[in-house]
């Protein structure tokens, strides 16, 4: 059996690059020359892994992203 995997799902058509998720999760996201958060984690594309010890962050950036870009999806 898996282990239970979490998700930040980051909707870029919705994304306007300001870059404050990058700020809270520098572990899991870096920005492009445009400011739009880009995964660390090799091939993640718009469905990055989520330790659970950065789950805190994770829900944070997510409440505070302006543009509602991204979305938390539990593991279960």
């Amino acid at each position: 059996m898996t282990a239970p995997r979490s998700l930040l799902h980051i909707d870029w058509t919705a994304c306007d690059g300001r870059g404050l998720c990058t700020e809270i999760l520098p572990e899991l996201l870096a920005r492009d020359d445009w400011g739009y958060p880009l995964a660390r984690t090799r091939g993640a594309g718009s469905d990055v892994p989520v330790q659970e010890r950065l789950l805190d962050a994770a829900s944070e950036a997510v409440a505070l992203c302006p543009r509602q870009a991204l979305r938390l999806v539990l593991g279960t």
